[in-house]
This record gives C-alpha cells, structure tokens and sequence, in this order.
C-alpha cells in the first residue's frame, strides 16, 4: 500500500483530524523525554477505541508497515520513540482514557491503556480503595506503558511491580485481532497465563488496549520519617529491622545519596531536610489501619532505638500529610534535577538485597579508578534492590568529553552487578538503550525463547522494531 492510501485509510478509521503528519503536530511524540532519542515517522494516529486500534493495525500490517505503540512517551529507554527511517507508525493511545468500571467487592478496576496513572490513583480513592503503583512520572505516564515495561515505583516493597498488580489484559494483536484476557481473577488455572507475555514486552508482541488491575483497602494511617545513615551497609540493617518490626506495614523503603539531594537543592527546592549531614539519605514510609498517631508512636520508638545504636545519625518524622508530602517531593525531584543539570549515563540495575551494599562500594572505587572527579547520583528502591546509579562530570566540557566513555562506563556497572546476581534492568526496561546489553546478560537459549515468541506473535516484525530485541 502506498504512504498516501495508508494514511488515508488511517484517516477514515480514526478522523483526519487524529493523524498527524506536520512536523509541528508530530515533533512531542518522535522525541523521548530525557531528548536521548529523536526519531521519524510516517504519522501520528491517536484512536479512541480498542475496536480502532485493531482497524490501525490491521491497515498497518496489510500496509507492510511497522507499529510503535506510545502511551505517555516518558520512557526513559528510548522503548516509545521510533527509529530514523521515518516508515513507522506511531500509534499513541492518550485518547483512550476511561476507566471502565470500579469493583470494590473484587478490589479490581477496569481500564483503558491510555489512563494516566495519577487517574487511576484518585479513581481508586474516590471508591474508598488504593491503586498502589507509584512513581515520579505518575502525573503523565499511562497504564499501558506502565505494564508494557512492568513498570516499579516507589512501593513495590510491600505491593509489586505492575505485573503483581495486573489480574487480566485485552491486547491488540499483530495481526489485528483482539485478545479479551480482561478477566477479574486471582485463581485462573486454565493453562499459560497470557498476559505475562505482554506485560514488560515493550509493545514488541501487541499493544495493550486495557487492563484489570488489582486495589487495595485505603490505608487509614501512615507515618512518614527523612533518616541520615552513615552507608549502605547501615541503610540494609535498618531495612531488615524495620521489616521485623513492621512486616508488610512498611510500604517503602528508599536511599538517597547526598549527592543527588543536593541536585534537587540546587535545581528544584533549595535547603534540603534538615538532618545531620550524612552521605546517605533514607526515606521510609509505613502505611496500615487503626491512626496516624499510633502509627507515628511506633515508628518514633523503632527509630529512638536505632539512633541509640548507631544505625541512623538523625531523623525527621513528619507531623502531617503535608510534611509526608513535602519530604517525598525531596525524593520525586531527582529525574527532574538531573536533566536540569545535564546529560549523564544512567543505571537502572536490581540487585539481591544482600549485595546492594557490596556494589555501591566496589562500583565506586572502580568508577573512581578509571574516571577521576566522577559524580556518581545514586538513589532507589532499597526495600526492593532497585538502585538508580547514574554518572556525570560536574562541568558542562568535562562532561561532554566522559558521555564518550558511556561504553566503558555501561561494562563496568553491568558485569559487576551480573558478578553479584543482579540485572542490567529493574523498571525501566530494555528499548533502545539497552537492546545489545541484553544480548551480553542474557543466555543464548534466554535470547532464543524470547526471539521465537516473538516470531510466532508478531512473524512480520512489525511491532515496535529495534527495541528489546
């Protein structure tokens, strides 16, 4: 089919108005959001419907023409954005922003792939539940991608990541077909659990339409503590303390560097929380029933009794909602402070929690070894062993002569996390950036599975081309 007849059919599926052409409509959607990626296409098309989505890609595939299937576009991998050959098209799903339906009996919610996270959170709490998935891009990221990566967040410790919390799919196939998986249950043991297969695939395997996503009852009470902590190694005892202390009323657990919080001073919040100034920052959180006070008692005491033994140097415990509130910010303003800063070479690794510690010092000394005045940015989900560990120079021509480096820098991260049994990858996926590390981490046979999957659903290899694989 020629360009003009693809995108007229397009347009009578969809509207004119909703296939983008001009380089002014299409610019936002062709460029990722830290602006690593810059791509091109044929089009922009923005269908309404799962029954238009499976019009565009059937017209797509009978067109010879391959899909990138975007939701938010805040990807930090590059795994939205199209390549430069400009023959793809991009099909962005924001217009299908519906919740379908609430279960409070169930605990479940039915929705469109195109729901911005933050709306499927306050839809949740108007029906007296919680959608626990949680993350700095919560205000623009949408639930399809937010599966299509199995996405984390910031409570995973006591929730899971987005496949924990996903029950059923409906997912557009390759071949145009529609897969009704939205089914709302936690026994189904009815052979391969599909939906796995679409979940953390990337849009590589078919494009999630919607979802049945798990709630939670509305947490009444929670206390929220800012802690100081000499290392690592302290920040791993206090986490294996407060979860003998708490069990699952500890809703997250999250390390920050002083390095990355004065990122956030300098470029977002000015003067940071007032603690002793220790090189390692902990942000804790528990959540459960009964009240705050109660809550905040208990976690008071549990933290009088780690200052005495010298696990933490000093800790600020929040009074009200609005100092919780104020602290996560400090937390949720990290991405953003980097990218106001500049370009750096980002890490998003997971480890077992018994070597986090480990790593932190050995990556240090070696990074230190080969890159004199590097700055290492860390931060992450200690609770889970996800840690966000990033590298840059301070100065604007320093740093733009060490991004050349990224290759090196990439090896040494990533053989030492594999040496200690982690992954090259904790949530945010493979896409572009890491398409060849996977190649070096993952086994033969892992990388032969994965391609014949691949080949059996999507056998033209149309979908979302370049990434993963």
């Amino acid at each position: 089919m020629k360009d003009s007849n693809l995108i007229k059919r397009l347009a009578e599926i969809v509207g004119v108005d909703q296939v983008l052409t001009s380089p002014d409509d299409t610019v936002t959607y062709l460029t990722d959001w830290r602006g690593r990626y810059h791509g091109a296409a044929r089009c922009v098309v923005r269908p309404a419907s799962t029954a238009a989505v499976a019009a565009v890609v059937r017209a797509c595939a009978n067109a010879g023409t391959s899909i990138v299937p975007q939701g938010g576009n805040t990807s930090l991998c590059g795994a939205a954005t199209p390549d430069g050959n400009g023959r793809s098209v991009v099909l962005n799903l924001s217009r299908m922003n519906r919740v379908r339906a609430i279960d409070p009996a169930n605990n479940t919610m039915t929705v469109d792939a195109g729901c911005v996270l933050a709306t499927l959170q306050v839809a949740a709490a108007r029906a007296g539940r919680l959608f626990p998935l949680s993350l700095a891009a919560e205000g623009s990221c949408q639930i399809g991608g937010n599966l299509s990566t199995n996405a984390g967040g910031v409570q995973v410790l006591r929730y899971g990541n987005a496949r924990e919390l996903t029950l059923g799919l409906e997912v557009v196939l390759p071949s145009g077909d529609i897969w009704d998986g939205l089914r709302g249950l936690r026994k189904d043991n009815t052979g391969y659990d599909l939906k796995h297969l679409f979940i953390g695939a990337e849009g590589t395997l078919g494009v999630i339409t919607a979802a049945v996503v798990k709630l939670f009852p509305l947490p009444r009470a929670k206390a929220t503590a800012w802690l100081a902590v000499a290392s690592p190694t302290a920040a791993v005892r206090l986490l294996g303390e407060l979860q003998a202390r708490f069990g699952p009323a500890l809703t997250a657990c999250e390390l920050v560097s002083v390095t990355a919080l004065e990122l956030v001073g300098k470029h977002i919040l000015g003067t940071p929380p007032a603690v002793s100034a220790s090189p390692w920052h902990l942000l804790i959180e528990l959540s459960g029933g009964g009240d705050d006070s109660a809550l905040r008692e208990a976690l008071t005491a549990s933290l009088a009794e780690a200052l005495a033994c010298g696990t933490i140097d000093d800790a600020i415990l929040a009074h009200s909602e609005e100092q919780a509130r104020r602290l996560w910010t400090w937390r949720e303003s990290i991405g953003e402070a980097q990218r106001i800063e500049g370009p750096s070479i980002k890490h998003d690794i997971s480890l077992p929690i018994s070597r986090l510690a480990e790593f932190v010092d050995r990556a240090d000394r070696l990074l230190a070894a080969a890159f004199p005045d590097i700055r290492i940015v860390a931060f992450g989900h200690i609770g889970d062993g996800n840690l966000h560990y990033n590298q840059s120079k301070a100065g604007a021509g320093a740093n733009a002569d060490f991004l050349a480096s990224q290759a090196k820098v990439n090896h040494l991260v990533h053989q030492l996390a594999h040496e200690l049994g982690g992954s090259i990858s904790a949530e945010h996926g493979i896409g572009q950036l890491k398409r060849d590390e996977l190649l070096r981490y993952k086994s033969p046979l892992e990388i032969e599975m994965m391609r014949a999957i691949k080949r059996t659903l999507d056998p033209k290899g149309l979908m979302n081309p370049g990434k993963v694989l």
